[in-house]
């Protein structure tokens, strides 16, 4: 493995608190704040910051918050790299005294709780520290060293923890502490010259966490707590924002859950708080200073909810109350409507738990685990890169993915991890995030950065796959996982060595495309190898694989290894079995993203269709008959229900009944392939999709037999049209209307 490298010469020096840590494990301390008084002749031409806050940090200049980030920087595998994020400061800057201040939280880097990951006992663990340098006209004027004082242990955030939630003080808040003519008292102290976190430094690219929405209350009712409840109507990541007013000492507390009892007089987190050991569960408290009208919302922690219980300790009164949704700030590319309500909430659905799991980077859940499983990221990927703009945000996380990468290849089911998941919660299914979300990105934008910087990485992961191999089939990782029925889940071996071909024909184009002919013929041989082997052990004849199972018949369509001429048999067969079934689900989140796309890449889409929008359990629409607002882990939803894992479906839409298809011959969207479905049951569909040089625009109406399509292109972007009724277009003007009759 080469060595990593920083991407730019640091002269600032990594400050702290003076704290001294226990490494046998350490409590949790209030926040510490630091700052800088300096003075300027004048402010330059162009004034820049560099600037990393481990955990979780702001930045002030002159008493005003620098960006409008939060959760900042992404969390990484801090013994192998941190990130820091730059900022132009140049209009806070002014003539004479400045004031740089910093907040610190413990985010991932100083996890005090106790839980099943053993993030509490991570190899980087450390109380929070910083390391800052300001450059003015390409002059480094200002950096972080023992001359910065630090206020250790009087500050107001009292408590802060990921998976607990923050305590607040406003009694101990220090008007003007990063402001200019601010006196330090005795409280203040020099900081400390601390080592780093031991990994090097890279700038962020993706863009940071903020506070995207705010949610305005939709009910609110009488706890059993003496409290209330107040509901937000939606499921959310983040937090509370309050408005309140009182006596000084005065206590808010807010508890946060997804789930209320069937008479709304009690929150129940317990289905989520199980893997959280020590600690209140997804709870904040804001004791109140008593000047005034008070507003306050948490700064290094968040929570998943829908329900918000305040309990309230002493004369205090709540004014209001919001919810801020918080997730990376990527733009988003495409809206979709259509005339079927069901088919419209299982998309908003979608993308509700795509953005409730990308905060900083992509996660399973936002409230039991907040940890990036790579199975989880894998099956959303391609309904993430459909919908915003994900590039950097992927580029930064397969980053950090290769960091926790061991030197023999070997991947963990978390990343980042502090060392949780290498023997469980991994195999194939999960580690094939980082050979083909690469793939996607590619397709979907063109970008082949990610795949250059990995492909020896990734090279290294086939290898570990073959010494894990037996006449080249796997037997190792978790499957097809949250199956409704586990005595019907596929054998794991053919899923597993499913993605083992695939991972290798990724391998393969990667080679061909990076121009190293004797590597792609190499990966060629070996998926031709693996193509034998799987057949061998796992086709019946007749169409079927394994125990016929859907998710078996599946993979084999979806990930190429049908012989040709056993194809249209398995694929018919898949349809039979989907059919008898009554199109209820038959298959955990693997077969969710298998069967759809295979149904409808074979000539069965009606039946694809039935499968996402029929109403009975197990099934997506069911979860939408009860009140669900984002997607569940599981089909009963008796477990986390903001889950992301089965939430392909959203990119289904998009391709299949919008017709808007990748293309690796032209990716990027740089020529257009618009290949339209029109399911009998659906009378209406419009998407819109922001592209290179413009807006596509996918409009059809489909009415009794007459189906009707008009597409929009930008200017200049070849785009090839083929109806329902198998009729191919070129269209070379921006707008076109087209007319076929269905049978």
């Amino acid at each position: 493995m080469e060595p990593l490298q920083n991407d730019r010469e640091w002269t600032g020096r990594w400050i702290g608190a003076g704290f001294l840590h226990n490494e046998s494990g350490a409590p949790s301390r209030p926040a510490p704040l630091f700052r800088r008084s300096f003075s300027l002749n004048g402010r330059g031409k162009r004034a820049e910051v560099f600037f990393c806050g481990l955990g979780w940090s702001e930045l002030y200049l002159n008493g005003e918050k620098v960006g409008d980030a939060v959760l900042s920087p992404c969390v990484t595998q801090y013994d192998r790299r941190a990130r820091y994020l730059r900022y132009d400061v140049t209009r806070l800057l002014r003539r004479g005294e400045n004031v740089f201040g910093a907040i610190l939280g413990n985010g991932w880097y100083d996890c005090s709780t106790g839980e099943v990951w053993h993030f509490d006992k991570a190899p980087w663990q450390d109380y929070p520290k910083l390391l800052f340098e300001l450059v003015i006209d390409g002059r480094t004027v200002l950096v972080s060293d023992d001359s910065w004082q630090c206020l250790r242990s009087e500050g107001p955030v009292r408590f802060n923890e990921l998976r607990n939630g923050e305590n607040y003080d406003a009694r101990r808040e220090i008007p003007g502490w990063a402001a200019p003519g601010f006196r330090e008292s005795a409280q203040w102290t020099s900081a400390r010259v601390v080592p780093g976190p031991g990994g090097v430094m890279t700038e962020q690219t993706m863009p940071p966490c903020k506070v995207m929405k705010r949610l305005a209350v939709s009910a609110c009712f009488p706890s059993v707590s003496g409290g209330r409840i107040y509901d937000l109507g939606q499921n959310i990541t983040g937090w509370a924002r309050i408005r309140v007013k009182g006596e000084a000492g005065a206590k808010i507390t807010l508890a946060y859950a997804e789930r209320i009892s069937a008479y709304k007089d009690q929150i129940l987190p317990e289905k989520i708080a199980s893997f959280v050991r020590t600690g209140a569960f997804q709870t904040d408290s804001y004791i109140l200073s008593g000047n005034g009208i008070e507003e306050w919302e948490p700064r290094f922690t968040y929570h998943g909810f829908r329900y918000v219980e305040v309990r309230i300790e002493g004369m205090a009164e709540m004014l209001e109350l919001q919810g801020c949704l918080v997730h990376t700030a990527f733009d988003k590319l495409t809206e979709f409507e259509s005339s079927d309500p069901v088919l419209n909430s299982l998309h908003a659905c979608t993308l509700w738990s795509f953005v409730d799991n990308f905060t900083g980077i992509p996660t399973d859940c936002p409230h039991r685990e907040k940890n990036g499983w790579t199975g989880d990221a894998l099956m959303a990927a391609e309904t993430g890169l459909f919908h915003f703009s994900m590039a950097s945000s992927y580029h930064d996380w397969l980053q950090t993915m290769a960091d926790a990468q061991r030197p023999n290849g070997q991947l963990p089911g978390i990343v980042p991890t502090a060392g949780w998941g290498f023997n469980w919660g991994s195999g194939p299914a999960w580690d094939s995030a980082f050979l083909l979300i690469p793939w996607y990105v590619y397709l979907y934008t063109g970008e082949t950065r990610i795949i250059e910087e990995n492909y020896e990485a990734m090279r290294r992961y086939i290898d570990f796959c073959g010494t894990m191999a037996k006449n080249h089939i796997l037997d190792f990782g978790l499957g097809d996982w949250c199956h409704p029925d586990i005595s019907r889940m596929a054998d794991v071996r053919i899923t597993s060595t499913g993605y083992y071909y695939a991972d290798v024909m990724a391998m393969a184009r990667y080679a061909k495309l990076l121009g190293r002919p004797r590597d792609e013929a190499a990966f060629r041989k070996l998926g031709s190898a693996i193509a034998t082997s799987f057949n061998a052990a796992f086709y019946n004849g007749g169409g079927s694989y394994g125990k016929d199972e859907m998710t078996s018949l599946g993979c084999a369509l979806y990930q190429g290894l049908c012989p040709a001429s056993e194809t249209a048999k398995t694929a018919e067969r898949l349809d039979a079995l989907v059919r008898e079934n009554r199109c209820r689900a038959d298959f955990g989140i693997l077969g969710a993203k298998y069967v759809p796309r295979a149904l409808a890449e074979h000539g069965y889409p009606e039946t694809a269709y039935r499968l996402i929008t029929q109403p009975a359990f197990p099934g997506w629409a069911d979860w939408i008959n009860h009140g669900a607002t984002t997607l569940w882990e599981t089909w009963s939803g008796d477990s986390s229900q903001n889950h992301i894992m089965f939430g392909d479906i959203a990119a289904w839409m998009i391709q299949y009944l919008g017709g808007i298809v990748p293309d690796e011959d032209h990716p990027g969207f740089s020529e257009l392939k618009i290949r339209p479905f029109a399911p009998q049951e659906l009378s209406r569909l419009h998407v819109r999709r922001k592209i290179p040089g413009g807006e596509l625009d996918v409009a059809w109406t489909r009415k009794r037999g007459d189906f009707q399509l008009t597409v929009s292109i930008p200017a200049g972007i070849p785009c090839h049209v083929r109806l329902p009724d198998g009729s191919v277009h070129r269209q070379t003007v921006a707008r076109r209307h087209y007319r076929c009759k269905l049978g």
